[in-house]
C-alpha cells in the first residue's frame, strides 16, 4: 500500500478525474475526504473503504476554512475543480473570464492557503493542482479563457513550490489531454452536431482516442506518495502525445 498513513483531500470528486483519483488513492491505503458541491454525486462513495465525503463549494472561502479547520492531518491536497469555456478572445466576456479564473485558479489559491498551515506544522505535504495541456504548454483553438486560466495554475504551482521547497512541501500540477469524462460529454452534447464534435476531439489526440479518467489517476497516486518526494514545481503531462 503506497499511501498507508496518509490523508488526502480532493475537490470535484463526484465524477471524472476527481472520482478516479479518490478511488485510486483509497485503494492504496489513503484515508480520503472526497468533496463536491453536488451531494448527489457523492452518494456513489457509500460503502467504499477509506473514503469519507463532504459537500464543498470551492468558491466559498468560508466553507473551505470550516472544512479544513475540522480536519486533522492533511498530507495530500488534490485541487481538481475546474471549468472549460469555449471561444476565442473575440467571443470572451468579462463574466466568463471571472468565472474561469475564480474556479480554475482562485479556488486553488484558497484551498492551498487553507491547507498549507497544517502541512507546515506536520513537516510536509503534497499539493497537486489540475492544470491542462492547454495553457502554458500548448495553445488550442477556441480555448482563450480556459488556456489563460490554466496557465495561471502553472504559475501558482511553481510559486508555491519555490516558497516552500525547503519546508517539506511539494507542489506539482498535472496537465491532461482530452479525457472522456461526464463534463466533456456535456460540452460535446452542447454542439450542434455532437457526433462530429466527438470525432473532432478524438482527432486532436495523436493516439487516436480520448483518455479515460482511470488513466490519469496513477499520476495522482504517484505525486501523493513518497515515491515523488524529490519532485516539486513540475507540470506532469498525461496528454496522449499532444505535446510531442
Amino acid at each position: 500500500m503506497r499511501l498507508n498513513g496518509k490523508t488526502a483531500l480532493v475537490t470535484a470528486a463526484g465524477q471524472g478525474i476527481g472520482k478516479a483519483s479518490v478511488l485510486a488513492m483509497a485503494a492504496q491505503g489513503a484515508q480520503v475526504l472526497a468533496t463536491d458541491r453536488d451531494s448527489g454525486l457523492l452518494k456513489a462513495y457509500e460503502g467504499v473503504a477509506n473514503v469519507r465525503t463532504a459537500v464543498l463549494d470551492v468558491l466559498d472561502k468560508d466553507a473551505i476554512g470550516k472544512l479544513v479547520h475540522g480536519m486533522g492531518q492533511i498530507d495530500v491536497l488534490f485541487n481538481c475543480a475546474g471549468v472549460v469555456h469555449n471561444g476565442s478572445i473575440l467571443q470572451a466576456t468579462d463574466a466568463d473570464w471571472d468565472a474561469a479564473f475564480n474556479l480554475n485558479a482562485r479556488a486553488q489559491f484558497w484551498m492551498i492557503q487553507a491547507v498549507l498551515p497544517k502541512m507546515l506544522e506536520a513537516g510536509g505535504g503534497s499539493i497537486i493542482n489540475m492544470a491542462s495541456v492547454c495553457g502554458s504548454l500548448k495553445g488550442l483553438p477556441n480555448r482563450f479563457i480556459y488556456g489563460a486560466s490554466k496557465a495561471a495554475v502553472v504559475g501558482l504551482t511553481k510559486a508555491v513550490a519555490a516558497d516552500f521547497v525547503a519546508k517539506g512541501i511539494r507542489c506539482n500540477a498535472i496537465a491532461p489531454g482530452t479525457v472522456d469524462t461526464p463534463s466533456l460529454a456535456e460540452r460535446i452534447n452542447s454542439y450542434p452536431d455532437p457526433v462530429q464534435a466527438r470525432k473532432d476531439f478524438i482527432a486532436r489526440q495523436p493516439m487516436g482516442r480520448l483518455a479515460q479518467a482511470e488513466e490519469i489517476a496513477p499520476i495522482i497516486v504517484y505525486l501523493a506518495s513518497d515515491e515523488s518526494q524529490f519532485a516539486t514545481g513540475q507540470i506532469f503531462s498525461v496528454d496522449g502525445g499532444m505535446t510531442i
